[in-house]
């Protein structure tokens, strides 16, 4: 325990994300029910993924790996955030606290870069067709995918470590619906200053970087595609166009929390925008990914097929 009036080593408590209200338990409701889909639809997805020889092509097992992700991100982030709605002011540890983190900047992390190796995917796919089994071949893939978290991982490990070492004096009530960064931040009575440099260059290195691979795979890939005959077109601007949504909703919300100077910052807005980053693309990931993706419309056609034949005998 630190001296003076410090509790850094203390529980924290976590505010939630509404106070009690008239539509506190609708509220509860809505959260239950995107925990449900989010759950749901990311498991039915790998489940497809994983019996459907059709889809153990590298881009569905990249889409594999963000179904998973989405899937402990919800994990993390909505059982707390429901107890906390049924009773709020629940203490968190230190120690949990600084889990809490690691994990949910783990996930993000590892899906903003996923979404830059998706995009990658796609490029040589539609760019450099005759070269795809070569470039992304299972190997390759394994590669990627443990560099991804591997890279993921240790960004989250250094900010973790980095927040709970800083000194916290005063209020223990973090005004969010679970352990954020920029929410920690406003009750350290330490100089920030550094960690806020430390967090902006991290930034950079996990948002603006795959952003920009982003960008650039797809100037490649448009130009590469307004020179198909239009059936072509069509399909490739199906698949890439919902890249494009996943990456526009999870990309904007977590520049938006995490590369704006701390003092810039209201808990309000905090809240709504880190729901867009953590609550909203596991349950739309899988919904946009399937009913714009024929290959997989086809393997859930396949597999309802089978059921009903299963039920007949």
């Amino acid at each position: 325990m630190k001296s003076g009036n410090e509790t850094s080593s203390a529980d924290f408590i976590l505010l939630g994300l509404l106070s009690q209200t008239k539509v506190h338990k609708f509220s509860l409701a809505i959260i239950l029910l995107a925990f449900f889909i989010a759950l749901s639809g990311n498991a039915l997805l790998i489940c497809l993924i994983k019996v459907d020889s059709s889809l153990h092509t590298p881009m569905y097992f990249f889409l594999s790996q963000l179904a998973f992700m989405d899937i402990c991100q919800t994990l993390i982030v909505v059982p707390k955030m429901a107890a906390d709605f049924l009773t709020p002011g629940n203490p968190i540890s230190a120690a949990g606290c600084g889990v809490h983190i690691f994990l949910s900047l783990t996930m993000g992390g590892a899906e903003c870069v996923l979404l830059a190796v998706m995009a990658y995917d796609r490029y040589v796919a539609i760019c450099n067709p005759l070269q795809y089994p070569v470039l992304l071949s299972r190997r390759v893939c394994l590669g990627l995918t443990n560099g991804v978290w591997i890279a993921a991982s240790a960004d989250a490990l250094i900010l973790a470590a980095s927040t709970m070492h800083l000194s916290y004096c005063g209020s223990k009530e973090i005004n969010h619906f679970f352990c954020e960064v920029p929410a920690l931040l406003k009750l350290s009575c330490s100089d920030t200053s550094q960690y806020e440099t430390l967090l902006f260059v991290t930034s950079v290195v996990l948002l603006l970087i795959p952003s920009s691979i982003i960008l650039a795979s797809y100037a490649c890939i448009l130009a590469a595609v307004l020179r198909m005959n239009s059936t072509k077109q069509q399909k490739a601007l199906a698949t890439c166009s919902s890249h494009l949504t996943v990456v526009g909703m999870f990309y904007g919300a977590a520049i938006i929390m995490y590369m704006r100077p701390t003092s810039y910052h209201s808990p309000e807005q905090d809240k709504i925008v880190a729901l867009f980053y953590t609550i909203v693309p596991p349950v739309l990931n899988p919904l946009i990914y399937s009913l714009r993706n024929r290959g997989v419309l086809r393997a859930l056609r396949k597999l309802f097929g089978k059921c009903r034949v299963c039920q007949q005998n």
